[in-house]
């Protein structure tokens, strides 16, 4: 693996991760970095458009939920020139208030990109997330840390200026 190969499968990998920090912060302008203008997103049934779209859409949906944490695994990457697949595995948790009740919906997936590079700068061209199953489940929840933001004013942002 030659220098340049490692740079770009990090380069890819970030954006990836990236993607979860910018729902679970509901940071749009992160989100819409993972994505090329022209790209496209399939999350059917419930959303099928172009990526950055999808942002916007999940953003504002997610402010209906109490929490929501997004963990990526299993990252695979194949390059092929300034072109290329992957394929990551995604756990995501989100908690909702129904009456007394919190319900959690918990979903095991995977996202299938495809990507590219343009003006030395890798986004997605086009995203399938297939999401293999999932669960909903009335929790007790525990208390979080109050800090705890899905905002800019979250401590993490600190550190982390993108």
């Amino acid at each position: 693996m030659t220098p340049e190969d490692l740079a770009d499968r990090l380069a890819i990998t970030d954006k990836i991760y990236r993607y979860c920090r910018s729902v679970d912060r509901l940071d749009v302008p992160v989100g819409h970095s993972v994505f090329h203008e022209d790209s496209h997103a399939d999350f059917s049934p419930g959303y099928v458009g172009s990526g950055r779209g999808w942002i916007d859409y999940i953003c504002e949906k997610h402010r209906e939920f109490l929490h929501h944490s997004h963990q990526v695994t299993n990252v695979i990457v194949e390059l092929d020139g300034d072109k290329a697949g992957s394929e990551s595995y995604v756990y995501a948790t989100l908690q909702r208030q129904d009456g007394a009740r919190v319900i959690e919906h918990a979903f095991w997936a995977r996202y299938v990109d495809s990507w590219s590079k343009r003006d030395g700068d890798w986004a997605i061209d086009r995203r399938d997330c297939l999401v293999d199953y999932g669960t909903m489940t009335e929790v007790t929840p525990l208390p979080g840390n109050p800090r705890s933001r899905r905002d800019r004013e979250d401590p993490s942002y600190s550190v982390l200026k993108g």
